[in-house]
């Protein structure tokens, strides 16, 4: 089993490289500087240098990967941005970064790698947020986030009708206490990681394009 991890050198993106690992996969992560990098390498795992936000970077990996087959692939990269609400206008930087990173770069992987999944039982699970549901959403809070997830979402239901012989899912890990939870969060990436496998292994076909928590939940979009 072959599994690669899009943005791996922290959080809940080294706990999963680290999971798989001890579950047996052969797992190649990514990370963006040459810290992460060792960080990943001292876990043993494969560590490739891979910046989301470049698309040369994102076609230096579709080359360095030419002709490998994976059975699952996980999209974890992702920023918040400001905190700032709908009284606040965004900045063209914040917007660009964020939406560059938590929806461009997933749009990239999707195209460029969907094809080196395992046809029938392949996955590929992009990490969102309950935050990206505009039906539970009751505040302007994080809007830049909320509508970066949001868009997260759609991009990977829209593309389940374009890869139909994989399941490509959308994932809530929970609030988990990492550089983006806070010490605050009630879940742990041990916690968390091992629900979202869990969840993973339980899911097939019949459930592409869905909206799903670390718990196996369906979540509304």
């Amino acid at each position: 089993m072959k599994s690669l991890i899009i943005g791996a050198s922290r959080g809940i993106g080294l706990e999963l490289a680290k999971q798989l690992n001890l579950a047996g996969y052969q797992v190649l992560a990514t990370a963006r500087d040459a810290s992460g990098l060792k960080t990943l390498e001292e876990c043993g795992v494969t560590p490739i240098a891979l910046d989301v936000c470049q698309a040369s970077s994102m076609d230096g990996l579709k080359d360095n990967l030419q002709g490998q087959i994976f059975d699952l692939i996980i999209y974890v990269a992702g920023v918040f941005g400001p905190k700032t609400d709908a009284k606040e206008p965004i900045g063209s930087e914040d917007f660009d970064m964020v939406m560059h990173t938590n929806v461009l770069g997933a749009m990239q992987l999707i195209a460029k790698m969907a094809p080196q999944v395992t046809p029938q039982t392949g996955k590929m699970v992009f990490m969102s947020s309950l935050m990206a549901s505009i039906e539970l959403t009751n505040s302007s809070s994080a809007w830049l986030y909320k509508a970066s997830k949001a868009a997260l979402n759609m991009c990977v239901k829209s593309a389940s009708s374009s890869y139909p012989n994989i399941c490509l899912l959308s994932m809530s890990p929970g609030w988990v206490k990492t550089d983006m939870g806070g010490e605050f969060a009630p879940l742990t990436p041990s916690e968390s990681v091992t629900g979202i496998l869990k969840t993973i292994a339980q899911t097939s076909l019949v459930d592409t394009g869905r909206f799903l928590n670390y718990e196996n939940a369906r979540l509304p979009f």
